[in-house]
């Protein structure tokens, strides 16, 4: 990715909840519900502490749902190619991660890892679905705002992309210039 291309702004969303309900009113998935839909939600998320260095899932395991941070921080850390650990960004109080998980069980394209003690809001797939079935509106509110998320991001990365292989290209046409001179260079040395 592009130095400018901000990832980390993605999943933030800075808030100071004085309930769970407020701090899902502040998350995009759940943001268009109704106050007394937020309570029907916030009533059955599942609360999870977890300590520093604890993973909350690991890259390329089965995607179950999405995680709101409730208190602390961790870390979003992808292997390369190579083995490597990266940590490409770093969530805390009122962030979110993972919520593509309800609408597919793909594996997880990167790992969570806890960097303090933490406590976290879960909402998973069943969840969604329990929702779907016992009040559809609600249900294909958060369907729906998932699929608006998923179509601005994957715009953005197509934006991303094709500024990437622009430069890629521009890159690529100033080595053949600068080979071509070299090798007229050459030419005119042996001469």
């Amino acid at each position: 990715m592009g130095k400018d291309f901000a990832f980390k702004e993605v999943f933030k969303t800075k808030i100071k909840p004085a309930s769970v309900e407020e701090m899902l009113s502040k998350i995009p998935v759940f943001d268009k519900l109704t106050p007394k839909e937020l309570r029907s939600v916030a009533s059955i998320v599942h609360h999870r502490q977890y300590v520093k260095g604890e993973f909350v899932f690991y890259q390329g395991d089965p995607g179950l749902g999405m995680y709101v941070i409730e208190k602390g921080t961790v870390g979003v850390v992808v292997v390369g190619e190579d083995g490597a650990q990266k940590e490409i960004t770093e969530l805390r109080n009122g962030d979110f991660f993972g919520e593509i998980a309800l609408l597919d069980e793909s594996a997880r394209s990167a790992s969570v890892v806890v960097k303090e003690d933490s406590e976290l809001v879960g909402f998973f797939r069943p969840d969604l679905f329990e929702i779907i079935e016992k009040t559809p509106k609600t249900g294909l509110k958060i369907v729906v705002k998932l699929a608006e998320m998923i179509g601005e991001r994957l715009r953005n990365m197509n934006t991303e992309f094709s500024r990437l292989r622009a430069e890629l290209e521009s890159v690529k046409q100033q080595k053949e210039t600068s080979d071509e001179k070299a090798s007229s260079k050459k030419k005119s040395s042996k001469q």
